[in-house]
């Protein structure tokens, strides 16, 4: 089967998902939260529900239970802005990377790559990672509403149906 067949399989099988966001920031709030809403923005313009959100301090134990807690209450797709640079408060990376049962490091290294062509080498201090956890995916996204908006549009959302189709098949 080309890739393209089997993609047209994919979001013929999944037209809607449902999503939690985590916006994980020790400044932020629902208020001031851009990255998170243009995360749920493209989400919802996609089709998708937006079944949980929060904004989270940067503390491994509240980001682990909030994602334990999305994943349990059927978020197909959780998707994190913040703490994923190497600052000393940032743990997102940490947290996350912990949980997940399938690491998908194409997601890190092509958001790099992408993010490298708009700011420099500077892409370097990203962590953004994805995942499987509880056949939840994940995604982690820094907390810049850039980032944020290169991440949903470039690989997020133009794949989202196909990798939701990968975890449930």
């Amino acid at each position: 089967m080309s890739h393209q067949e089997h993609e047209k399989i994919a979001r013929s099988a999944v037209s809607s998902v449902n999503c939690g966001i985590i916006t994980i920031s020790d400044t932020r709030t629902p208020e001031t939260d851009t990255g998170g809403a243009l995360i749920r923005a493209g989400l919802e313009g996609a089709g998708h529900s937006v079944v949980r959100y929060i904004v989270v301090k940067d503390e491994p134990a509240q980001i682990v239970a909030h994602v334990r807690d999305f994943a349990a209450a059927g978020c197909q797709v959780i998707i994190t802005s913040g703490g994923t640079g190497i600052a000393r408060r940032d743990s997102t990376f940490e947290a996350i990377d912990a949980l997940l049962e399938k690491r998908m490091p194409g997601f890190g290294e092509i958001f790099r790559m992408l993010s490298y062509e708009d700011i420099g080498p500077a892409a370097m201090l990203s962590r953004a990672t994805a995942g499987v956890f509880q056949r939840s995916l994940i995604f982690c996204l820094p907390g810049s509403p850039a980032a944020v908006r290169l991440g949903m549009e470039k690989l997020i959302l133009p794949e989202l149906a196909h990798l939701v189709w990968e975890t449930i098949r």
